[in-house]
């Protein structure tokens, strides 16, 4: 029968003993910190500042992450009025337009949970685009209601 032995050296020209236990603290968590509200969250507190403005009929509606914007083409009946009502609930700000530019004004919706409200008069197919400013967070809502 045979043994065998079998032996490691390690040296180090750094000064540090080779043996001595080396921190293995873990890497920084990008988990959810407790005081950061949860996308559940800033889509139920958008959803009930949308809910607390509705007036009309309801056309369309939704929410998106700032990240995706919205983007959308409602069938709007020319020259019925309508009411376009947005919140962002995160932080940073988001940039409103229509397409083509006659359909709406241009407007900045920050993202600090106020409404803010344009008047659309259809005019056939128009497109709303609302894009997150660079670093912006958080959700956007929105309701196109018939008046």
């Amino acid at each position: 029968m045979s043994a065998f032995l079998l032996t490691s050296c390690t040296t180090s020209d750094s000064g540090e003993d080779a043996a001595a236990p080396r921190s293995t603290s873990p890497a920084p968590s990008t988990t959810r910190t407790a005081t950061e509200p949860s996308e559940k969250d800033l889509t139920e507190r958008a959803q009930a500042a949308i809910a607390a403005v509705h007036s009309g009929t309801l056309v369309e509606a939704g929410v998106e992450r700032v990240s995706d914007g919205i983007h959308t083409e409602p069938g709007l009946s020319k020259g019925k009025t309508y009411r376009l009502n947005l919140v962002c609930v995160g932080s940073g700000s988001a940039q409103l337009e229509f397409v083509p530019a006659k359909a709406g004004t241009k407007a900045s919706v920050p993202c600090d949970e106020s409404v803010v409200q344009q008047r659309i008069t259809g005019d056939g197919l128009a497109r709303i685009n609302v894009d997150g400013a660079k670093g912006s967070t958080g959700v956007i809502a929105w309701q196109i209601d018939a008046i």
